[in-house]
């Protein structure tokens, strides 16, 4: 799909610049807008399964409707007695509702960027984009890239060491207790573990004539192309429109 073939950094760097300016806009009408503009997007040009964007999504749901809900019941009196609104039979400002929701919304537009990045781009792709675009020194970004890799190694020698004891007649844990004294249990063999893998992946660089040079050359090449340039547009689109819906509703406002 065409987000997934996008240069990682050029992406990357979209979707903050949009976050920032989503910092700016204090309605709701703006972030409501792009929000259903971002994830229209992430399903049209990207390969994304909607059981699994919205599993995740609900998360960054609750803690949206904690901050609509707390930014309202906290709200300062309004000034003007009659600018209030009506809600299930109680009276709230009407600036603090709009602000509440611009607020809200606000959260939900960047859990929506950042699954759209999350479930579009490939993280070695993105990191080896980031040392030939962005100029991140290779030292950090093969230790970030390493520490990647490690994380599903770890699970499994979590299983390896969890097995190991049950074929030893090690009680099962039942409650939280016995659980976490497992896991104290696992810690030992777990840290040797990874210092041994640590060690080798040391070894197999520097017999890679790896030093971390920043003028070394790539056998993966990542570059940005003009049709690279079609996902900013099309978000800026999205954000103008928006924007300018919000002005002719009489809604928009912008922080200053």
């Amino acid at each position: 799909m065409f987000l997934q073939r996008l240069n990682p950094s050029l992406k990357a760097l979209t979707i903050l610049l949009f976050v920032v300016l989503l910092a700016l806009i204090f309605d709701p009408i703006t972030p409501s807008l792009f929000l259903i503009w971002t994830v229209s997007i992430t399903f049209l040009f990207g390969k994304v399964a909607w059981k699994k964007y919205v599993l995740y999504f609900i998360p960054f749901m609750i803690f949206a409707f904690g901050m609509l809900w707390t930014t309202v019941i906290f709200a300062d009196a309004p000034a003007n007695k009659n600018d209030i609104l009506l809600i299930f039979g109680m009276e709230y400002p009407r600036e603090s509702i709009l602000t509440a929701l611009a607020l809200s919304l606000r959260v939900l537009n960047v859990a929506a960027l950042s699954l759209l990045f999350i479930f579009t781009t490939n993280i070695a792709h993105f990191i080896l984009s980031m040392m030939q675009q962005l100029r991140l020194p290779p030292k950090i970004a093969y230790a970030v890239l390493a520490g990647y890799r490690f994380l599903p190694m770890m699970r499994d020698e979590i299983k390896i060491i969890h097995d190991a004891h049950r074929v030893r007649g090690v009680n099962q844990a039942k409650t939280i207790k016995e659980k976490w004294n497992n896991y104290k249990r696992y810690s030992i063999p777990l840290l040797a573990s990874a210092i041994r893998k640590a060690e080798r992946t040391a070894m197999a660089m520097e017999s890679k004539g790896f030093t971390g040079d920043k003028d070394r050359t790539f056998y993966r090449q990542f570059t940005i192309r003009k049709t690279d340039w079609f996902f900013p547009l099309v978000m800026l689109i999205g954000f103008t429109t928006a924007v300018i819906v919000s002005f002719e509703m009489g809604f928009l406002k912008i922080f200053s």
